[in-house]
């Protein structure tokens, strides 16, 4: 099955977020961002680049996780890669700030 084409973030973001309806989904991407951007952290305070392949695998882990676990669905990385990684910065915002439940 092919990408769905899209022709502008605004128009992708609300589809991006119908696949992460379930709770527990959007729990394990904030978890495994949070996770990533920590890891990110250690690595700028120790220059040891395991944290970089440490902050990939958590990133994604988490996410993948809430997809084959709990969403039943496949991420939309698969699909549109970049305009999923901006959109997972946007939710992972959103549910910072209270506009999104997590």
């Amino acid at each position: 099955m092919a990408a769905v084409r899209y022709n502008s973030f605004s128009e992708f973001y609300p589809y991006y977020l119908t696949q992460h309806g379930h709770r527990l989904c959007r729990r394990a991407h904030f978890i495994g961002t949070s996770s990533a951007i920590a890891s990110i952290a250690q690595y700028i305070d120790s220059l040891n680049a395991w944290w970089l392949l440490f902050a990939l695998v958590s990133g994604y882990g988490g996410a993948w996780i809430g997809h084959f676990f709990y969403e039943k669905n496949r991420p939309a990385t698969f699909g549109n890669p970049l305009w999923s990684f901006r959109a997972d910065w946007v939710m992972y915002w959103q549910m910072l700030t209270g506009k999104i439940s997590w």
